[in-house]
């Protein structure tokens, strides 16, 4: 049986985290592997869903060139406080942004970043 992919979407660890949840809840349980990546999830999971679309929405409205959603998910997921750790996250990828576009992402996030107890 061949495989066809119709379409690829990248999904943040917060939405991963909503479709375990709804998963769990329609079959009673997980299965081992879904047990462990629920386990990652809940570990490196740092934003509420509303929290995490907003913060999303907010890196789309600064509109800033050669940005794709799977850049933007990506820096939601592990929330870079400094240029050189947005540098670091983005250098995985061929993606040039200028050091103030960068400023300008990273200057959104600390709004975001959740309060420790």
């Amino acid at each position: 049986m061949k495989i066809e992919i119709i379409k690829e979407t990248a999904v943040g660890i917060t939405q991963l985290k909503g479709e375990l949840a709804k998963i769990k809840k329609r079959d009673g349980e997980l299965s081992p592997r879904s047990q462990k990546l629920e386990e990652y999830v809940n570990q490196f999971s740092e934003l509420s869903p509303e929290d995490y679309q907003k913060l999303i929405d907010k890196l789309i409205k600064l509109d800033i060139p050669r940005l794709k959603e799977l850049h933007i998910i990506k820096i939601a997921d592990l929330l870079p406080l400094t240029v050189n750790d947005l540098k670091t996250i983005l250098q995985g990828y061929a993606l040039t942004v200028t050091n103030d576009n960068m400023k300008k992402i990273v200057s959104v996030i600390p709004e975001f970043i959740p309060k420790k107890k």
